[in-house]
């Protein structure tokens, strides 16, 4: 029973300090700050980096964008600089999914460990604050929907699975993870996706299902691929800092890796519409 109370105690405070930060932007754009230099830290132990290279690295990629999408508000050269990065993000995430899928263990000799800090885990905190400023203007449902999105497919894959899981998703690198759980974090995502879009007026229910296809599927992948970042490391948590859940990152993996498709998708709807 202590068990169960300090789980739901740290992940009820995680969720209020998430939810706390999207009615102000600068308190967004700390607590972000903050997020990322903790799950950089989780993540450099996991692959064994000790550089403070990484540090430095996020703070000037996220404080600049940070800076760009929410205080200056000036979208001269911004839409280059955020295509950029996403074009270079996205073919690392791909790289990390081809690994996923193709490799034994995720190659991590040491420039590609820089590579990996930089457009997998700081680009995608970077892509969160963007988010929730698409379009130089401030919009934290969409990151919020986002958000809920990504806990209804863990809820819910965890209680589909657990109850009626047969398949096996990915038995190498997490055992406890169903074919039938998948489909059923899938399915209830997409019927939050309509109450959502109904709640937020922010996207069409149609645009929120697609991100909800989106979410699951990479959001999934994202937690794969961190597990085995953990696998190779031999540890159960990337960290202690929430009793009951582990480590931030455990907790973030999946938006992490989702983000830069999410921004993707904006940006395409954006531009069709």
């Amino acid at each position: 029973m202590k068990e169960i109370l300090t789980r739901a105690f740290s992940g009820l405070l995680y969720v209020l300090l998430l939810i706390g930060s999207l009615y102000w932007q600068h308190a967004l754009i700390i607590l972000f700050f903050i997020f990322g230099i903790i799950s950089l830290a989780e993540f450099k132990k996991l692959i064994n980096l000790k550089s403070f290279v990484p540090y430095i690295i996020f703070s000037i990629l996220y404080l600049g964008f940070a800076y760009w999408d929410i205080i200056s508000n000036s979208a001269k050269g911004h839409d280059e600089a955020s295509q950029i990065l996403l074009v270079i993000t996205i073919f690392v995430l791909l790289i990390l999914i081809k690994d996923l899928f193709s490799e034994k263990m995720i190659p991590l000799f040491e420039s590609k460990r820089f590579i990996i800090t930089t457009f997998y885990l700081s680009s995608g905190f970077v892509f969160l604050v963007a988010i929730a400023n698409f379009d130089q203007a401030f919009t934290p449902l969409l990151l919020l929907g986002s958000f809920i999105l990504i806990w209804v497919n863990d809820t819910f894959a965890f209680l589909v699975g657990k109850n009626f899981g047969k398949q096996k998703l990915f038995p190498s690198i997490s055992p406890k993870k169903t074919v039938e759980g998948f489909l059923g974090g899938l399915f209830f995502s997409c019927i939050a996706s309509y109450f959502i879009a109904e709640y937020t007026q922010t996207l069409s229910f149609t645009n929120w299902l697609i991100l909800a296809i989106i979410i699951s599927v990479f959001g999934t992948i994202g937690d794969l691929i961190e597990s085995k970042f953990k696998r190779q490391a031999n540890v159960k948590d990337s960290g202690i800092i929430m009793p009951g859940h582990g480590g931030l990152l455990d907790r973030l993996d999946s938006i992490i890796f989702t983000a830069p498709f999410i921004f993707l998708f904006l940006r395409i709807i954006t531009y069709v519409s």
